[in-house]
């Protein structure tokens, strides 16, 4: 990359269950390790300590504040400069889990992917591109029944409780209403793979007659 070229900064948004998660890896599969990077707003929750069941399921994850953001914009903009960033991976709680250190080199194209990204005004002011990841709401609760039920050991009475008091309410007030400001909306209501490929590959196509075709 040449010296005085910035990396170009894709924001990645999308409410839970709308399959992020997997747009995200298709997309990562497009480029190569050096070509692309990513930090996710996962890694930055402020620690909540240990908790039962229950104050697992009364606790509001769905919320900016539950968020480190200062620390998430400083580190964005280390990954600008061309700097390393070291980060404790979040746990989700779990104290069983072994936490890593994350190494997040910049490069070129630079990914920034979470819930509130497009609320944080400072982080939001930096993404070059925003991409929008939608589906509609029965197929993003069943989604998340399925995926918090069998990663994370959730009952779904808890699940539910959580989706209609947190998560609903969270996307509704910090994410839909940017839905329009975005450059591109994704609408992932199926779950057939060859769409989502299809679509991450016609963007990375994209990227690399502009973004990477001088490096």
């Amino acid at each position: 990359m040449s010296l005085n070229k910035k990396p170009f900064i894709i924001g990645i948004a999308g409410g839970s269950g709308s399959g992020k998660t997997f747009f995200l890896n298709c997309f990562l599969h497009h480029f190569k390790q050096d070509e692309v990077t990513l930090v996710s707003q996962d890694d930055y929750y402020i620690p909540a300590g240990e908790m039962s069941q229950e104050e697992n399921k009364l606790y509001n994850f769905d919320l900016p504040s539950t968020i480190d953001s200062q620390q998430f914009l400083k580190d964005i903009k280390q990954l600008l400069d061309g700097e390393v960033v070291y980060k404790k991976e979040y746990n989700f709680n779990n104290p069983l889990a072994v936490v890593k250190i994350l190494e997040i080199k910049s490069a070129p194209i630079i990914i920034v992917e979470g819930l509130f990204i497009l609320h944080f005004k400072e982080i939001a002011a930096l993404l070059d591109h925003m991409i929008f990841v939608d589906a509609d709401e029965e197929i993003a609760l069943d989604r998340r029944i399925k995926r918090d039920g069998l990663e994370r050991g959730y009952p779904e009475e808890d699940v539910l409780y959580k989706w209609h008091n947190h998560v609903l309410p969270a996307y509704k007030e910090y994410l839909l209403p940017y839905k329009e400001q975005c450059h591109k909306i994704v609408v992932n209501n199926t779950n057939e793979a060859e769409e989502i490929i299809a679509i991450t590959e016609e963007i990375s196509v994209e990227l690399r007659n502009t973004v990477l075709k001088d490096i």
